[in-house]
């Protein structure tokens, strides 16, 4: 928030809000209510009082629901009193914010639920938003998904370019090994049964079963409890609603899904002034 509150101001309020400077009086003060006008999940509600301390205004916040919880179309969300022309000025980077955030919460939660009874847990990905990395991975917890590694720099992930670039899966593996002694939570990513096999007594903790059919991920899940039943096996690739009902008992122990964050559609929220005060 602190990189990014700036820019947001910056790129709407540039030089003044000069709608609200003509139409709103400085000492005129309101009340607005935050209505969510389609059922979903809720999340950013901290993130208020955030914008409008940024921005050097003293507003009345009530939280009318708490965060991540699953709403109803015409729910208030939140009352805020205060000075008019801030509360206008604050009014779309608020909803910017917390449109995408409870869209992606809200799709995550419908996910958690179509793993409902499983062991798998949830994972997101990093495709985010540029500059939203942190925050659309709140969202994702907020919905009830786990959160995957947070950049290039917080676990190794062996991927299809890192195998081609070290001649083999195995190779970097080995490689990764050598580098860091155990330093960091290895991960690597398998397009083949063939592939799974050289790693199947490798320095690894995780591997990712990737764009696998249903058939494949059955027997590659089969062939590596059987063989290394301490390795923790992940799937991506494809994944929907219906493919996730399918594989919630297949014994996965992650499925990650990039839709979480990178199609996000945001949820329909609004602000309107219901009480005006006009002085000065």
């Amino acid at each position: 928030m602190e990189d990014l509150l700036p820019l947001a101001f910056r790129e709407d309020e540039g030089s003044g809000d000069v709608t609200s400077l003509a139409t709103i009086s400085e000492a005129a003060r309101g009340v607005a209510l935050l209505l969510c006008k389609q059922a979903g999940v809720v999340a950013g509600m901290p993130l208020a009082e955030k914008i409008f301390r940024f921005r050097g205004l003293e507003v009345n916040i009530r939280a009318k629901v708490s965060e991540g919880a699953q709403v109803q179309a015409g729910t208030v969300l939140m009352e805020m009193e205060g000075p008019l022309r801030g509360l206008l000025i604050c009014e779309r980077t608020l909803l910017n914010f917390m449109q995408r955030l409870s869209g992606i919460a809200t799709v995550t939660r419908a996910f958690m639920e179509a793993l409902a009874g499983s062991r798998t847990q949830l994972l997101d990905t990093r495709k985010t938003l540029p500059g939203f990395r942190h925050l659309d991975k709140y969202a994702v917890a907020v919905g009830g998904g786990v959160n995957h590694r947070m950049g290039l720099y917080d676990r190794v992930l062996v991927k299809d370019n890192h195998a081609e670039a070290a001649g083999s899966v195995r190779a970097a593996v080995d490689r990764i090994d050598s580098e860091y002694h155990g330093r960091y939570l290895v991960e690597a990513e398998v397009r083949s049964m063939k592939e799974l096999q050289t790693l199947l007594d490798a320095k690894v903790d995780v591997i990712l079963l990737d764009n696998m059919d249903d058939e494949t991920l059955r027997r590659a899940i089969a062939l590596t409890r059987a063989r290394a039943p301490s390795i923790k096996l992940e799937a991506s690739g494809n994944m929907d609603l219906q493919r996730l009902v399918r594989l919630r008992d297949f014994g996965l122990d992650f499925i990650s899904v990039g839709a979480l964050t990178h199609s996000v559609k945001a949820l329909d929220i609004s602000m309107d002034i219901k009480g005006a005060a006009h002085g000065g």
